[in-house]
């Protein structure tokens, strides 16, 4: 791959990252206020979680990718420290939020691990995958082998609940899986168990059986512990979140002028900034962040077909991803083309955890491009020296 792509993309996260400040410092006033007493107490934490993010970038996209290949330690070290942080979430080290055992505190920072299953799963699954080689093919591991890397951290991750990180793990996973060969059939096995215990998980809890009735348009009642009132109450949300949309227009109602960050979206500078960006920008922020986060994609599909090998592509297809899904899936429950979940927006919504993890995936593309450049060189230098 050529330099100027690697700039490229960088330059892509950059205005991201530019962006995503500007609309937190505005769409967090409220909030930081209520809360905090400080108009700015989101925005200047956000800022700490940046420079950690960007210095990890730097760490992770300075070491050759091929270290959690060629040295398993590594990688098989960075997988059990993430499960058992999945484990510590819950009592008695944990502790429940909105019904939730998804965080560890430390000190003033909530730690998510949920965050860092997701690349985990990509690491393991790409050192796994590119070991087995031929024998992918066959069940043993192309099938239950990867299955395994699956569902021991996406199991304690549903338990949380967390479904959303649940299904990035799982469809991240699956796309590395595709990406290295393993048989269509043994995919879709793994995809209708998944999607039956989506199913059941959905049916057997009140609240998802409401946002899913509140997606859908259910106005009648629907069961006794499913109303149209409970639908009424999870579309909450999205309802206020498609106000702000309405209430922009090409340019936008201004900076810092939004209507709904005023506490009519709780969610304001979290899961539902886009919207307040929407708001406040227009329709011309909208289609850019669409258009950044398909550059980003497309920029990071050209690293991983200029890969010097089958591991760099599968990391760089992985990670490229867990950040593009992420956005495309906010940015759909945002608009209330897909149902009420709980995800953010990278480089966007506020938080550590997942401002981390992205620059970690952001660094390990720029790994892939780095080195693999450098192998090629380092390559056509042997031919022209041996001729």
């Amino acid at each position: 791959m050529r330099k100027s792509a690697l700039y490229a993309f960088g330059l892509v996260v950059a205005v991201l990252v530019a962006l995503g400040l500007v609309v937190l410092s505005s769409a967090s006033e409220a909030n930081g206020i209520r809360i905090y007493n400080d108009a700015y107490h989101f925005i200047k934490r956000q800022f700490i979680y940046l420079v950690g993010g960007v210095l990890l970038c730097v760490l992770v996209a300075s070491i050759d990718y091929r270290i959690w290949r060629d040295v398993p330690f590594f990688s098989w070290l960075f997988y059990a420290v993430v499960f058992i942080l999945l484990l510590a979430v819950f009592p008695p080290l944990g502790r429940a939020i909105n019904g939730s055992y998804r965080w560890i505190a430390l000190g003033p920072v909530n730690l998510q691990p949920s965050e860092f299953a997701k690349l985990a799963v990509v690491i393991m699954l790409a050192v796994w995958l590119d070991k087995v080689s031929w024998k992918i093919e066959l069940i043993k591991y192309g099938l239950i082998g990867s299955a395994i890397i699956i569902g021991v951290l996406a199991l304690p991750v549903m338990l949380e609940p967390d479904f959303g990180s649940t299904m990035v793990i799982g469809l991240s996973g699956m796309l590395v899986m595709f990406v290295a060969g393993v048989k269509i059939l043994h995919l879709a096995s793994i995809g209708l168990l998944g999607g039956a215990i989506f199913v059941y998980k959905v049916i057997t809890n009140a609240n998802r059986m409401a946002r899913m009735a509140a997606f859908v348009g259910v106005k009648l009642d629907i069961g006794a512990e499913v109303s149209s009132a409970a639908a009424e109450r999870a579309s909450y949300q999205s309802d206020q979140a498609l106000v702000a949309i309405k209430n922009s227009n090409i340019w936008g109602v201004g900076l810092t002028q939004s209507m709904q960050k005023n506490l009519y979206l709780p969610e304001n500078h979290t899961d539902f900034i886009f919207a307040i960006g929407a708001e406040e920008l227009g329709i011309i922020f909208s289609l850019g962040v669409l258009l950044l986060y398909i550059a980003f994609f497309a920029l990071a599909l050209g690293v991983a077909r200029s890969a010097a090998d089958r591991f760099g592509k599968f990391l760089v297809y992985g990670m490229a991803f867990i950040v593009f899904f992420q956005a495309m899936f906010n940015i759909g429950v945002v608009c209330d083309a897909f149902p009420t979940k709980g995800m953010a927006l990278p480089f966007f919504s506020y938080g550590g955890t997942n401002m981390m993890t992205s620059f970690f995936a952001v660094g390990t593309i720029l790994s892939v491009g780095i080195h693999s450049r450098r192998e090629k060189k380092r390559e056509r230098l042997r031919k022209i020296l041996a001729n």
